[in-house]
């Protein structure tokens, strides 16, 4: 699908607050509600808008406490790294995991309470899982860039 620079604009300001109305967006695009009501329609058929969420902020919850954990699975064969993600993908507390090239096979991105809940989902979570080899975590400092919204 190609953009023109109104797709690109409104997926920015859908990006920044999905929340507006139609008539905003118009106003903001210079375009008449249907004329918006139209491309948002098109964008969602194509795929390229695929959900809607409400973003938390995760000091208000008490999950600040951020790890970033490297997996190396015992062996590379595809019955482990299907296991291995079918079993992370029942986490909740791994918001994000990667396959990956190199020294480790996975990174994975974890949201806890504190060291204490960390710890917790290690021994009792994520080491349980069949076929991990080694993993080495790193923690966050503090939070330098964090975004959703995807340059078009």
């Amino acid at each position: 699908m190609t953009f023109d620079a109104i797709d690109r604009k409104l997926l920015h300001l859908l990006q920044t607050d999905s929340k507006q109305t139609n008539k905003a967006l118009a106003y903001q695009l210079n375009l008449s509600v249907t004329a918006v009501y139209e491309r948002i329609r098109k964008l969602e058929k194509n795929g390229v808008i695929n959900q809607y969420v409400a973003l938390v902020d995760k000091r208000k919850v008490q999950k600040d406490f951020v790890a970033f954990c490297h997996i190396k699975l015992v062996q590379h064969s595809q019955d482990y790294v299907v296991m291995f993600e079918r079993e992370v993908n029942l986490l909740s507390e791994v918001l994000e995991c990667y396959h990956l090239s190199g020294d480790y096979d996975y990174l994975l991105k974890v949201l806890v309470k504190d060291m204490k809940e960390f710890r917790a989902f290690m021994v009792e979570k994520l080491t349980k899982i069949n076929h991990i080899g080694s993993t080495h975590s790193m923690f966050m400092i503090s939070e330098v860039k964090h975004t959703t919204a995807i340059s078009v």
